[in-house]
């Protein structure tokens, strides 16, 4: 399993922000993000709530489960980057 994890909901404008940046992040630099969308699938949004425990409490969300590093919400590419390579 990928130890990058990116949580979102499709309806959700800040996530698709943010899904253009794992995009950026892929194509720039080889770095696989695994995206995982909760509104509309259950075992995803299980996930999401196991590993969030209220650190945030919706998305955009991304988690690593190596450095269990995470990020709430909007961030920019720089920080993107350095949440999956540190």
């Amino acid at each position: 399993m990928n130890h990058l994890l990116e949580f979102y909901g499709t309806e959700c404008p800040c996530c698709v922000y943010m899904h253009k940046l794992v995009l950026e992040l892929e194509k720039k630099d080889g770095i696989k993000i695994k995206s995982l969308e909760v509104w509309h699938n259950k075992e995803n949004e299980k996930l999401l709530l196991e590993l969030d425990k209220n650190l945030c409490g919706g998305v955009p969300f991304f988690y690593n489960t190596k450095t269990k590093k995470y990020i709430c919400g909007e961030a920019d590419y720089d920080e993107l980057k350095n949440w999956a390579t540190n």
